[in-house]
């Protein structure tokens, strides 16, 4: 198993916001987690590359309240529990957020090079702008641009871009259609299924089942922190669960 994701719950103070859940994916996968609004998926995102973690240990001395975690994540047959985040990162293990959040005041080039910061050769890092530029030619388009003024999608890209440079082996893409109008949805969808055809394992999150289900064979389904069920989207589509969790599908 490539990333085994298992029994994990999350409370911050007393609020559980992850409930003993768990899932896998397999090396080249691309596999999706749906859910409502607030049902825990980007609390999980954070968990698995360790930045619930991190959020933990920054708040030890402090009266801001209590964060626990219990369970287990494994990538590559190494466990995460209690790994710091940048440790976690340098394994491959890459979090794209919702809504991009790229370093605003860099340009487009600026904020990809930030993604190879940890590569050392020089060919390597040419060769995957290169990569980029050809998965995301709009990025090429505006090299030279501000982040901060870029589009919703764009940001997008340039988020999954920037895990790229980075020797990403797993991505973790958070909300990547949130906001979108329905075109620019639909050139996203196809530059993420091109990253796909890489090679490279991507989990998806998504509130638009309809985005993750034509990407992924394989979805789980989250609720109110609770991992109900997964499945094909043939089989989920005519599970009555997820018409309870998505009425009017």
């Amino acid at each position: 198993m490539y990333l085994e994701v298992r029994n994990l719950t999350v409370l911050y103070d007393r609020a559980m916001v992850l409930n003993n859940v768990s899932l896998n994916v397999e090396k080249g996968e691309a596999v999706g987690l749906v859910g409502p609004n607030g049902a825990g998926k980007s609390t999980m995102m954070r968990a698995i590359t360790g930045l619930v973690q991190w959020e933990k240990d920054s708040l030890k001395g402090t009266t801001k309240g209590k964060i626990t975690i219990e369970g287990s994540v494994v990538f590559n047959g190494e466990e995460l529990i209690n790994v710091p985040a940048p440790r976690i990162a340098q394994r491959g293990l890459i979090l794209c957020p919702e809504r991009g959040r790229p370093f605003r005041e860099m340009t487009v080039k600026e904020n990809l090079e930030a993604g190879a910061y940890l590569v050392k050769d020089k060919r390597v890092i040419k060769d995957s702008l290169d990569k980029v530029y050809y998965l995301f030619p709009r990025l090429k388009e505006r090299i030279d641009q501000v982040s901060g003024t870029l589009s919703g999608g764009e940001r997008t890209m340039l988020s999954i871009g920037r895990a790229l440079m980075s020797q990403a082996k797993l991505l973790l893409i958070d909300e990547p259609s949130t906001g979108l109008a329905p075109l620019v949805k639909q050139d996203l969808f196809t530059r993420i299924k091109d990253v796909h055809g890489l090679g490279i394992t991507i989990l998806l999150v998504e509130q638009d089942i309809s985005f993750a289900f034509d990407l992924a064979p394989r979805n789980y389904v989250l609720s109110q922190g609770k991992m109900i069920t997964q499945g094909s989207p043939e089989e989920l589509l005519a599970d009555e669960s997820i018409r309870r969790t998505y009425p009017g599908l």
